[in-house]
């Protein structure tokens, strides 16, 4: 525990010197940019070590180990084929079953994802990369690494939604979708997540959601139609997460804070700027001579600044509220967290977000205070289950100094 809580502080404060938006000069490497290569390299060493030097930390190490054995012997695993086909690559390049070579490709890869996209997308690096840590994201990868690696690659598409680049998008995830077929669910998703809805169609989307209470067996039998090894498995069985709802509904009520202090804020704003544009508007006639002039130019680019924000805003609530409806309305499902999962991942994006669109700068102090204190309870938490089953990434063991157990093969 010693081990995470040190990893989890040194890499946050190497973190607190990145400014992902820091500005550029041409042909000069300024001190910052200096700063973030350094503090990012660093980061990504110390997660990518420490995930690829485990053995047997996981929930599912040993599973795994007995998965590529199988596709080693060319015998069924309920895997995908991204999966099999990199496991028969590394064990015939390392001529014998190097297990340990995949775990570190896996950690390799999914580290890079996650540290692409929150530099790509994050509005304020630090903040977002010390939730990553201390809501788990980064340790839940020692487990599920099929999934986890789906998950950072889920991400990183984000910005292509809000871009509208869906070819890439969809490229992107179907790429993901080899090594694990879960993440196709994140194409309608994340596009109904991107429309513009209106109330009559929330109010459809609202009666819809209840035929989750009334057509349970409908949607188990579709589930067991896309995941045919579920069928007879307590994966059937179902059930939520009360703390994840919890999290939607904090992280719903505090967007909710903001968009009316924004709007009121805004409001006030352009009653100001109204009154200098009439002043001013004379003056940017003469200069050039149709009546725009600077004021027309900034106006232009608050407006569009305004509409990628709004575009970013409702993205990030409809993906937490469509969380929400999971968690409440499908916890009939089996592993509703996978998906939900895909949805609330888009927090370590939306807070630091939220929390720079807050007008006030002594509020702004305050629900920074509230969010850290928030998510060091939820580290501490989590890393008290460590050794429980379904997470088991207490103790950390290394292939250093301790020998991987037998898997089922070597004891049948």
């Amino acid at each position: 525990m010693i081990l995470y809580i040190t990893v989890a502080v040194v890499t946050a404060l190497l973190a607190s010197l990145v400014n992902n938006r820091p500005t550029r000069q041409s042909h000069t490497l300024t001190r910052q940019q200096l700063y973030n290569r350094v503090s990012l390299t660093a980061i990504f060493l110390i997660l990518f070590l420490l995930s690829a030097c485990r053995l047997n930390v996981g929930n599912d190490y040993a599973k795994y180990v007995e998965f590529m054995h199988l596709v080693n012997c060319d015998a069924y695993v309920p895997t995908e084929i991204g999966f099999n086909l990199l496991v028969k690559l590394i064990y015939g390049l390392s001529g014998y079953e190097n297990f340990l070579l995949v775990f570190a490709f896996y950690s390799f890869v999914t580290v890079l994802f996650f540290l692409l996209a929150m530099y790509e997308q994050s509005d304020e690096f630090g903040l977002t990369f010390f939730l990553f840590m201390t809501l788990g994201y980064y340790f839940q990868t020692f487990s599920t690494v099929r999934y986890y690696l789906a998950l950072a690659l889920a991400l990183y598409s984000m910005k292509f939604v809000l871009r509208r680049q869906w070819g890439r998008f969809v490229v992107l995830v179907a790429l993901g979708a080899t090594f694990h077929k879960s993440l196709l669910v994140v194409i309608p998703l994340y596009f109904l997540a991107s429309l513009s809805w209106k109330k009559w169609q929330l109010a459809m989307a609202a009666a819809f959601c209840t035929t989750f209470l009334f057509l349970q067996d409908f949607y188990l039998k579709l589930v067991v139609f896309l995941y045919p090894t579920y069928e007879d498995t307590e994966y059937l069985e179902g059930g939520t997460s009360y703390i994840s709802i919890l999290r939607c509904v904090a992280v719903l009520a505090f967007a909710g804070i903001v968009y009316l202090m924004r709007c009121r804020e805004n409001s006030d704003r352009n009653y100001m700027n109204a009154q200098k544009v009439g002043k001013r508007f004379e003056k940017n006639t003469k200069t050039d001579g149709n009546g725009t002039g600077i004021i027309g130019e900034k106006r232009d680019t608050n407006i569009e600044e305004e509409k990628t924000w709004n575009r970013r805003f409702w993205f990030y609530t409809y993906l937490n509220s469509g969380a929400l409806v999971l968690y409440v309305f499908c916890s009939f499902l089996p592993i509703i967290s996978r998906i939900g999962y895909y949805l609330m991942v888009s927090q370590i994006l939306f807070l630091p977000m939220l929390l720079k669109a807050v007008p006030d700068k002594k509020w702004r102090r305050l629900f920074r205070v509230g969010i850290l204190l928030a998510a060091v309870l939820y580290f501490a938490m989590y890393l008290k289950k460590g050794a429980n089953d379904g997470v088991l990434i207490l103790p950390y063991k290394t292939f250093f100094f301790h020998e991987m157990v037998d898997i089922l093969s070597d004891v049948t």
